[in-house]
């Protein structure tokens, strides 16, 4: 897609109705319709520029350039994020709570967790042996949550599985819609924030051991600048805000499979050799949708290809349209591992997951812990079981946000190899 001087305006009317309509498709429609990498629409009554490319990726994740409240719809934002969490905090504030996420993300630390999954994996799924059809999606949700939960120190009682997956989950699926889906998500979510505050309170009694270092017990306990310990209601997010994504990463596991189905040349790679296997997971996060897109409000006033930005100006990078960009990307409706076997590496370049630098920017703390849990799960696929793939629809509705095969990956015949 060439880039144009200026950036067009589109749809005189509101967008919004179309972006719930289209899903992942919508950028790249009006992409093609602008001749441009980048357009202003209106959506929920407010103007918006949406761009995709490693030019727009760079704007938005440049440090203190653009602050994230007010950059997701509400009914989104309480799903995913909140109020009071470290995405919407800017400087140094957002950079002293990012520290406390990124300390969890230690090569140890991410091992123990891609082990602890490994461990529910092994315990799960063997016991569906010739018991019918698994869908995967249900499983692997379960496995994560079990996993992340005993990680962060936090015990669950065998009847309180279910609930737990049950609404993180929800979580995820309603945050790119409107109506019952997303109403669902936050009745879940609520009761959820009522738990993980119960948690928050009893490791702070003393009431709830966890060891040093635990996801729960560092939230717990961590001070933000002032020297004073989160608000029990902020603590309570930001627990959440470990748990939820891990669960979320059930997803790209799905996906996982689902490659491994269509290209079966790649298991043979993946299971023999472990750069492959980093390609191969590199790839189904750059291929497969995720979230389509992320935003940010202005915090100062600037210029940008000719149209200036006032302070709380409105702009979205269309991730999945960038992650597909043929400027960045050589066939990018391929899946095809290889490629990143010359990726450069650039941080404005590949943005599943955000761009930018972890550590002072809002790419996303938990990009590590997806990779290892996801590279752990394919060798689980590969190497730990057998399983057949029946006749059912694979498809992937791009309408529908957040995506996933329509029948979440049904397998048969499930064993422990």
């Amino acid at each position: 897609m060439p880039t144009v001087a200026g950036i067009p305006h589109l749809d005189g009317r509101d967008s919004s109705a179309a972006l719930l309509r289209e899903g992942y498709a919508f950028g790249a429609h009006r992409f093609l319709r602008a001749g441009s990498d980048a357009f202003e629409t209106r959506l929920m009554l407010q103007r918006a520029v949406i761009a995709y490319g490693e030019e727009a990726a760079r704007l938005l994740y440049e440090p203190d350039r653009m602050t994230r409240r007010r950059a997701l719809p509400v009914t989104t934002l309480t799903l995913l994020q909140d109020f009071g969490s470290v995405e919407l905090l800017d400087e140094q504030p957002h950079r002293h709570r990012k520290a406390m996420f990124m300390s969890l993300m230690t090569p140890d630390g991410l091992g123990e967790l891609a082990d602890l999954v490994e461990q529910e994996w092994r315990g799960q799924l063997p016991d569906r042996r010739l018991a019918g059809d698994v869908v995967l999606f249900d499983v692997v949700r379960e496995v994560l949550c079990r996993a992340v939960c005993s990680w962060a120190g936090i015990p669950l009682r065998e009847a309180e599985v279910a609930v737990r997956t049950r609404q993180f989950a929800a979580m995820v699926e309603g945050a790119g819609s409107v109506g019952p889906r997303n109403l669902r998500g936050h009745v879940l979510r609520h009761r959820a924030e009522r738990w993980a505050g119960q948690v928050i309170e009893r490791i702070r009694s003393g009431e709830l051991e966890a060891a040093d270092g635990r996801p729960a017990k560092v939230v717990a306990e961590h001070r933000d600048e002032d020297g004073r310990l989160l608000d029990a209601e902020v603590a309570s997010v930001e627990l959440i805000n470990i748990l939820r994504p891990t669960v979320a990463v059930a997803r790209y596991v799905v996906f996982a499979a689902l490659a491994l189905h269509q290209h079966p040349d790649c298991r043979t790679k993946a299971m023999a050799d472990d750069e492959y296997l980093r390609w191969f997971v590199q790839e189904i996060r750059r291929f497969y949708p995720f979230f389509p897109m992320v935003g940010g409000r202005a915090r100062t006033e600037f210029e940008w290809r000719g149209r200036r930005f006032d302070r709380g100006a409105w702009f979205l990078l269309d991730i999945y349209a960038t992650n597909h960009d043929t400027r960045i990307w050589d066939e990018p409706a391929a899946f095809r591992p290889e490629r990143f076997a010359t990726w450069d590496g650039g941080a404005y370049r590949f943005v599943p997951q955000g761009g930018g630098d972890h550590d002072s920017g809002h790419r996303c703390a938990g990009e590590w812990l997806t990779i290892a849990v996801v590279e752990r799960a394919v060798r689980l696929l590969t190497t730990a079981m057998t399983y057949d793939v029946p006749l059912q629809d694979l498809s992937v509705d791009l309408s529908r946000m957040p995506a996933a095969p329509a029948s979440g990956m049904l397998l048969s015949r499930v064993r422990a190899a």
